[in-house]
C-alpha cells in the first residue's frame, strides 16, 4: 500500500470533469433541499414548538429555526416543548443538521480524501492492467499514434498509458481518458509505474533520438517480449534502436520529407497515402487473418486489394514468389474500405 501511496504522486487516472460552478451549485441546491426538508418537518409538529413570543410558528419561523438548527447556531429563541417535537428534533433534525454540515465542508473533505481515493484507484488499476500499451512522450507523434490506436485499433483508452515529463502534456492526455504517468522514461522505476513489464505494445515517440535509444533500451530490458516501436529522427540512429531492442523502427524526418518531393510533381499520391494513413475516413490499410476458403489461392485474385502477406513473421509483397499461394496461418495486409465515398468527400 506504500507502493502505491508513493504511485498515486505520478500516476494519473483519468477522471470525469465537472466544472467548479456547477459542482457549488449542485452543493447549494443539496443544502437548500435540506433546509426545506427540516422545515417542513418542523412546520407538521409546530404546535409542539414554542418561540419567546408565545404566538406559535408561521411557516417563516420554522425556515428560521430550521436554518438556525442546522447552522448549529441556535439563538434559542424557539424550543421544542412537546415529546413529539423533541422527538423530531433528535431523530430528524440531528442527522440533518450533520448532513448540512457535511455539504458545507465538503470540498474540504474532497481535497482531504482524494489522495487515498487515488491510492486505491492506482494500485487497483497496478493489479488488473495486461496486456495494455505504454506511449512514451505525448508530443505530436505520441499523440497521432494515440488517436490511430483509439480509431483504427478499437483499444479502451483506459488502456493507454503515457509517460511524459511534461505537465501539460499529461493533462491533456488525462482529458482524453488516458492513464498518465509523470516521469522520465530512461529510468526503469518510472517504466514499472506504468507497468511495461505486463504491456503488449510500447510506442517510443520523445522529441530526441539519443532518449529514444535509452528509452527503448530500459522498455526491452524490462519487457522481453512486448513490441517495441519507435520513432528516430535521422536515419543513421535506426540500428541503434534496433539493436536497442526495437522491433519496428519509423524514420519520421525522412517520411515528411519523401512525402515533401512527391508533392511538389503529384501531389494526388500525397493525398492517397494521408487517405490510406488516416483510419477514420475514406481508405486504411489494415491486416487480417486468411479464411480457410482462401488456402491455396493467390492473394492477387482476391476481391480485396491485397498489398502484402505475412508469413511467420515475414513481410512479403504480394508480387513476391512466396506469396503466389495463400498458406494456412498467413495473414493479409489489405487496402479496406472505412467510409463510402460520398461519406468521404473523395
Amino acid at each position: 500500500m506504500q507502493q502505491d501511496r508513493a504511485s498515486a504522486d505520478v500516476v494519473t487516472m483519468p477522471r470525469s470533469l465537472v466544472s467548479p460552478i456547477r459542482a457549488i451549485l449542485r452543493r447549494l441546491a443539496f443544502a437548500l433541499l435540506v433546509v426545506v426538508v427540516a422545515a417542513m418537518a418542523i412546520f407538521l409538529d409546530r404546535d409542539g414548538y414554542a418561540d419567546t413570543q408565545g404566538d406559535g410558528l408561521s411557516l417563516l419561523d420554522c425556515f428560521y429555526y430550521a436554518t438556525v438548527s442546522l447552522s448549529t447556531t441556535g439563538y434559542g429563541d424557539i424550543a421544542p416543548i412537546s415529546p413529539s417535537a423533541r422527538l423530531l428534533t433528535t431523530v430528524v433534525i440531528t442527522p440533518l443538521r450533520v448532513l448540512f454540515l457535511i455539504v458545507l465542508v465538503g470540498t474540504t473533505l474532497e481535497v482531504l480524501t482524494d489522495r487515498s481515493r487515488q491510492a486505491f484507484r492506482v494500485q487497483k488499476w497496478r493489479s488488473k492492467v495486461r496486456d495494455h500499451v505504454v506511449v512514451i512522450g505525448f508530443g505530436t507523434k505520441g499523440r497521432a499514434a494515440v488517436k490511430t490506436l483509439m480509431g483504427d485499433e478499437d483499444v479502451e483508452p483506459n488502456r493507454i498509458v503515457v509517460v511524459d515529463t511534461d505537465q501539460d502534456a499529461l493533462d491533456a492526455a488525462s482529458a482524453r481518458g488516458l492513464v498518465t504517468v509523470h516521469g522520465s522514461a530512461t529510468r526503469g522505476d518510472v517504466l514499472r509505474v506504468a507497468g511495461v513489464q505486463r504491456a503488449r505494445a510500447i510506442v517510443v515517440a520523445p522529441n530526441r533520438d539519443d532518449s529514444a535509444v535509452l528509452v527503448t533500451l530500459t522498455a526491452r530490458e524490462l519487457a522481453p517480449k512486448a513490441h517495441i516501436v519507435a520513432s528516430v529522427r535521422e536515419a543513421e540512429n535506426v540500428h541503434l534502436l534496433k539493436q536497442s531492442g526495437a522491433n519496428q523502427v519509423v524514420i519520421s524526418s525522412e517520411t515528411a520529407g519523401r512525402l515533401l518531393g512527391i508533392a511538389t510533381s503529384t501531389p494526388r499520391v500525397v493525398d492517397m497515402v494521408e487517405d490510406l494513413l488516416t483510419p477514420e475516413t475514406g481508405l486504411a490499410i489494415a491486416e487480417r487473418p486468411v479464411e480457410p476458403s482462401e488456402h491455396g489461392g493467390s492473394p492477387r485474385h482476391l476481391p480485396d486489394t491485397v498489398l502484402g502477406l505475412v508469413r511467420d513473421g515475414t513481410l512479403y509483397r504480394v508480387d513476391s514468389p512466396q506469396a503466389d499461394a495463400i498458406e494456412p496461418g498467413d495473414r493479409l495486409l489489405y487496402v479496406r474500405k472505412v467510409t463510402p465515398v460520398e461519406d468521404s468527400g473523395a
